[in-house]
């Protein structure tokens, strides 16, 4: 792969971390969670982006198996209530519609 290409594709990714997190932040239905946000959940979010990154070529599949691999890990916790965490990980899922027309662009 040339450096032009590397650089291309380094641009997507972060294009799409950038879209992806602004989303989750700032998007219309979270703004009357955003004060609620617990420590947990942005950690929670920042790993999933982390391997969102990871991964080249970014699908459906892929994206939904990263939420969940991320989400596994925290349900084990004690200081995760069940229903945060699934309302959470739906919410994530949710967000693909909107990062997939991103990705499209």
């Amino acid at each position: 792969m040339t450096k032009t290409e590397t650089a291309i594709q380094t641009g997507l990714g972060l294009a799409a971390l950038a879209a992806l997190g602004t989303y989750f932040l700032y998007g219309k239905k979270n703004e009357p969670n955003r004060e609620k946000v617990s420590g947990w959940m942005l950690k929670l979010k920042g790993e999933v982006l982390e391997k969102v990154e990871e991964v080249k070529a970014l699908n459906e599949r892929e994206y939904y198996s990263i939420v969940d691999e991320v989400a596994g890990r925290y349900a084990m916790l004690q200081k995760v209530g069940v229903e945060e965490l699934n309302r959470l990980t739906m919410d994530l899922k949710g967000a693909w519609a909107h990062l997939g027309r991103e990705l499209m662009r």
